[in-house]
């Protein structure tokens, strides 16, 4: 039993009040702190607190009587002062506390204090623990953060995974459609597999079908081409028997013409003379020169003499002339060259031809042999040559081939000159006429050009006029001072019929010729003039020889009569241009020369025959 002293009982009552206090707002502290942390924690140590505390009842502050114990720890509540009992929390030292008088006070505060003790060494360790639960807690929400960011972040991830997730929704959707597509189509394959297995079985079949009839028909077609070919091949033998006929034929033919031809032209004569007359500067025809329009191969010339003793009129001499054809001032140059063309084209058929223009200066020789650059008024040189390579272009059709060699040569005051030379004049070589085993006329030293067209030509002659000798005289201003003899090789082959020929077509511009009296030629024109005057007179007497059939001809009395005796009194054809001025005061040259002509045209020399092997 404990009993109280009321003496005592102000200050204990005082110190149960201020243990209450301090309990209650220790309590109050720790229910904030556990409430927040754990409740679970919170309620366990507060029912330790309450396991070691007593509640003294409130009538041992007012009474004496001894109370009886209850228990380890008895709790007692007693009304006081007209109130209700309330119940006095104490802390007790446990069920094991020995009891104390109840006069012992000193004791049971110092049990009060030993509790107390306690009471604040268990607060401190409940503040150590709150310490380290705040510690928890703090780290706690730092997790917290943290596993809210990381939340975020697979929140947000979750929402690309969802849309990935669409995205291969829609992706399994197409390929279930795929899939449903595949089995189609492997339905579908199986379908055409059995359908190509029939296929192929009904192709065997087919082919074997096929290689019976090929086997057949070829059998047929191979006869039947056979046939054909035996046909064909006889068709192709009577063709070529036909072709080789007709080649033949062909070739006979071309012979029967070159024999024609040549008939022809030895009927007209193998040498041949033709008059042309060139135009007045004024246009026109002179009286003194007489054309008949229904003859073309005669020529007046009507001279007017006066009377000696002046009593009788004046009388007209008439000198009548007939040459193979006479042209007058309005011929053209084409008309010209066609008389002659004939003539051409027996040198491609292996005879030799010779076509020379004769005349006093200022007649019309050079225009007539070489005429301008113009196509119309291009003279005898220019239109053989062309026509000669177009000739030989088709007779090529026929198996021919030929070959040309030109040469251009000038005979100067006896002495002969290569007009294709293009060294130094110092350097100049000599030249000699030679005669070949076969008794061809050649010249030592001589240019021979190879040519294949017409082009090559023309250009040789435009070479040989600039190397031409030259000189001015009263008769014309720029007169040719020298014979000019271009001469054009042709060999051609037939090899299909194992024939060969060689001609030459040799082409001669005449220097000019007058009296010495009318040229007034002084110095070297008057040395010049000599020589050109005895060249062409030496030519007048080859000629008379020829025309009176002498045994001996003076050929080598000239050059010049030594180099054209070939085609003066050999194996050639031979035309003569004698061309005339129709000036009045020229009257007497025009006589001479027309004489001249006439001798020429009077002249027979043996017929000409091909060269041919």
């Amino acid at each position: 039993m404990v009993y109280v002293h009321r003496a005592n009982r102000c200050s204990v009552k005082h110190l149960i009040t201020v243990l209450r206090g301090c309990l209650q707002s220790k309590c109050v502290t720790m229910s904030q702190h556990f409430k927040e942390s754990d409740e679970n924690t919170f309620s366990s140590h507060v029912e330790s607190l309450y396991s070691s505390a007593f509640i003294v009842p409130p009538f041992l502050f007012n009474t004496a009587k001894p109370l009886r114990a209850a228990g380890a720890a008895t709790v007692a509540a007693a009304p006081s002062r007209g109130q209700k009992d309330t119940p006095l929390l104490l802390c007790t030292g446990g069920t094991g506390a020995p009891k104390r008088n109840p006069w012992d006070l000193k004791g049971k505060v110092s049990d009060m204090e030993d509790k107390i003790r306690n009471y604040q060494t268990k607060v401190k360790s409940l503040n150590q623990e709150n310490e380290v639960l705040k510690d928890s807690m703090s780290q706690s929400q730092t997790k917290m953060v943290e596993v809210e960011t990381e939340l975020q972040k697979q929140r947000t991830k979750i929402r690309e995974y969802e849309k990935q997730l669409q995205v291969l929704a829609g992706i399994q959707e197409e390929l279930e459609k795929v899939l449903s597509d595949k089995n189609f189509l492997q339905k579908e394959l199986s379908n055409l597999e059995g359908k190509y297995k029939v296929m192929e079985t009904l192709r065997d079949s087919q082919e074997t079908e096929l290689q019976t009839l090929k086997l057949s028909v070829q059998e047929s077609t191979l006869a039947r081409l056979q046939a054909n070919l035996r046909d064909t091949e006889e068709e192709v033998r009577s063709l070529k028997d036909t072709v080789a006929q007709q080649k033949d034929e062909l070739y006979a033919g071309e012979m029967e013409r070159r024999r024609l031809h040549n008939t022809i032209q030895e009927l007209k004569g193998n040498i041949r003379v033709f008059c042309r007359v060139r135009p007045l500067v004024g246009g026109g025809l002179p009286k003194h020169i007489q054309l008949t329009a229904s003859d073309n191969k005669a020529i007046t010339l009507a001279k007017t003499e006066e009377s000696h003793t002046g009593k009788t009129a004046d009388t007209q001499k008439n000198y009548n002339f007939s040459f193979d054809r006479v042209f007058g001032p309005q011929c053209s140059q084409q008309e010209v060259f066609e008389e002659i063309s004939l003539l051409v084209q027996s040198a491609l058929d292996g005879y030799n031809v010779c076509c020379f223009a004769y005349g006093q200066t200022g007649s019309g020789k050079t225009y007539t042999m070489e005429g301008d650059e113009f196509d119309e008024t291009r003279g005898v040189i220019p239109r053989a040559v062309q026509q000669v390579f177009k000739a030989a272009g088709k007779l090529g059709e026929q198996g021919w081939e030929f070959t040309f060699t030109a040469s251009f040569v000038e005979i100067y005051n006896e002495t002969l000159r290569d007009l294709l030379y293009t060294g130094k004049a110092n350097k100049r070589p000599e030249h000699e006429i030679r005669k070949t085993a076969t008794n061809e006329v050649t010249i030592t030293n001589l240019t021979y050009e190879r040519v294949t067209n017409e082009d090559q030509v023309l250009g040789l002659i435009a070479l040989a006029n600039q190397n031409r000798s030259t000189a001015q005289t009263a008769q014309n201003d720029r007169s040719s001072r020298s014979h000019s003899v271009f001469q054009l090789d042709i060999e051609g082959v037939n090899a299909g019929r194992d024939v060969k020929c060689k001609s030459t077509l040799c082409l001669v511009d005449l220097a000019g010729s007058e009296r010495m009296v009318k040229s007034q030629s002084q110095g070297d024109r008057f040395k010049e003039m000599t020589a050109i005057n005895g060249s062409l007179s030496n030519l007048g007497i080859v000629i008379a020889a020829l025309a009176n059939k002498e045994s001996y001809v003076p050929y080598r009395n000239s050059k010049l009569t030594y180099l054209l005796q070939g085609c003066l009194g050999g194996n050639s054809k031979t035309l003569m241009f004698v061309n005339i001025a129709p000036e009045p005061d020229s009257f007497g040259e025009t006589l001479n020369s027309l004489r001249f002509a006439s001798k020429v045209n009077d002249c027979v020399i043996g017929t000409a025959t091909a060269n041919k092997k």
